[in-house]
């Protein structure tokens, strides 16, 4: 067992609902409802899904990792790893280019992602 995998897979987890019941409300829903033509309102609201899907594989894939580890597994733990760090860079990215007061407040998501990829960046040291 990897308690650090562990951790990041129920944080992963924990980010997946978030982003399913806060998201769906602040963002999904004005987002279908906004004055976007209706291919790209579609494809975004289509996106939203994948991200909701791919937080709640990598939850799977992680608290997996955490329960079943084998030294093997590291290269998936480093992948899963990176793809929270650049989830969380680019809404840091984003955030801070909109030129808004308190940038790092306004889109907070990257505070939900960064310790995931952290917690699951220690376990596979």
């Amino acid at each position: 067992m990897n308690g650090w995998f562990l951790a990041a897979g129920l944080t992963s987890a924990g980010v997946a609902a978030v982003h399913t019941l806060a998201g769906g409300r602040d963002v999904v829903r004005p987002l279908l409802a906004g004055n976007l033509p209706q291919e790209p309102r579609r494809v975004l609201h289509a996106v939203w899904h994948m991200v909701t899907a791919d937080l709640i594989l990598a939850a799977v894939a992680l608290i997996g990792l955490g329960l079943h580890h084998q030294p093997g597994d590291n290269l998936v733990a480093w992948l899963l790893a990176g793809h929270f760090v650049a989830y969380a860079a680019a809404f840091l990215v984003i955030t801070l280019m909109a030129g808004w007061s308190k940038p790092l407040l306004r889109l907070p998501q990257w505070m939900l992602l960064l310790p995931v990829g952290a917690l699951a960046a220690v376990g596979a040291l």
